[in-house]
């Protein structure tokens, strides 16, 4: 993480707070465009904190410290010693949130191995030997694309929970690829598919995200991915 937005963020938090004291609950007025400016970048601020996992701040010493900067007077604290200080408070948080990611993945893989095997006892699904899984819905009669091969085709992801993370579907458009720059467990799925075929794959977390899934997504760390896909064509 960069000082500089670290510092950035927390100037601009401290200065919505300022603002908010005479007001318990600010409204917004996006009567002009630096009114929508303002509250884009308190806004887009605000949720960068809260996703840095910044929770436990107490704000009136926050707003101590910040009113006395404004003021031009010395703060009750060496700068060195704050920078010290601000320093290991993000480096005890992110060791918190690796500590808590890992336990979350060991969760996950361990729910995960429960569906995989009960899934494996379905009569309709074939496990390879990486421990993919599939089904096959509707069975082609086009040629089967290669690892290098860019592909068309329409898709639909979902969790073991049945909720749905992404989707060419709800897009209206199918999407196009290389297969050799995709999840392992869509590089190897696909390939076993005809053209014209759709399939259904469970997809170990090894062989999909494994404990780092996207950023912002709904994946948790060590979970199974289920994807509906119709490959439509092989592109040239």
């Amino acid at each position: 993480m960069k000082q500089s937005l670290i510092t950035a963020s927390l100037f601009l938090f401290s200065f919505i707070l300022l603002q908010a004291c005479d007001t318990p609950e600010p409204r917004a007025n996006l009567n002009t465009n630096i009114d929508s400016v303002s509250y884009s970048i308190g806004y887009l601020q605000g949720r960068g904190l809260t996703q840095e996992g910044i929770d436990d701040l107490d704000f009136e010493n926050f707003m101590a410290g910040f009113k006395k900067a404004l003021d031009g007077e010395e703060g009750l604290l060496e700068n060195m010693a704050m920078q010290m200080l601000i320093q290991q408070y993000f480096s005890d948080l992110q060791m918190e949130q690796e500590i808590r990611r890992h336990r979350e993945a060991e969760e996950g893989r361990a729910e995960s191995a429960r569906f995989l095997e009960e899934n494996a006892q379905r009569e309709d699904v074939i496990v390879t030997e990486s421990g993919l899984q599939y089904r096959v819905i509707e069975e082609g009669d086009g040629e089967r694309p290669s690892a290098s091969d860019q592909v068309q085709v329409h898709y639909r992801g979902t969790l073991v929970s049945g909720e749905e993370f992404d989707s060419s579907y709800a897009r209206g458009e199918p999407a196009s690829f290389p297969l050799n720059r995709v999840i392992s467990g869509w590089t190897e799925g696909v390939q076993l598919m005809s053209v014209g075929s759709t399939y259904e794959f469970f997809i170990p977390s090894e062989l999909g995200y494994g404990d780092n899934p996207p950023p912002g997504s709904s994946i948790t760390p060590g979970a199974v991915l289920i994807f509906e896909i119709e490959l439509l064509d092989i592109l040239d």
